[in-house]
């Protein structure tokens, strides 16, 4: 079974609206397996646009990962963080097939 994952570009334009959401996301990723691979590190945009908070959310699988976002947990939260911040997020399932020269 493969895992899927939340990739998201935020740029908070509101830090201290935003902390709300940052406090109880959490508990709702928790309660859906979540488990954060990449949480704002520092990054280098190569290619195309950037944000300038990035997240990479690894579930144990892409059903999953759609719930926690279709969640009433979780819908509750995107209320609350939108008023502070805009972004885009995909939700994606991973690849666990051949890899190049393997």
């Amino acid at each position: 079974m493969v895992k899927g994952y939340w990739i998201a570009r935020i740029d908070v334009h509101n830090p201290d609206g935003y902390k709300e959401y940052v406090a109880q996301n959490g508990a709702v990723f928790a309660k859906y397996g979540g488990k954060f691979l990449v949480r704002a590190g520092r990054h280098v945009a190569k290619e195309g646009s950037s944000r300038t908070r990035n997240v990479v959310i690894e579930f144990k699988d892409y059903e999953t990962a759609i719930a926690c976002y279709n969640s009433p947990e979780y819908v509750r939260l995107v209320a609350l963080r939108s008023p502070h911040s805009e972004g885009d997020l995909v939700i994606i399932e991973g690849y666990d097939g051949p890899q190049p020269g393997a």
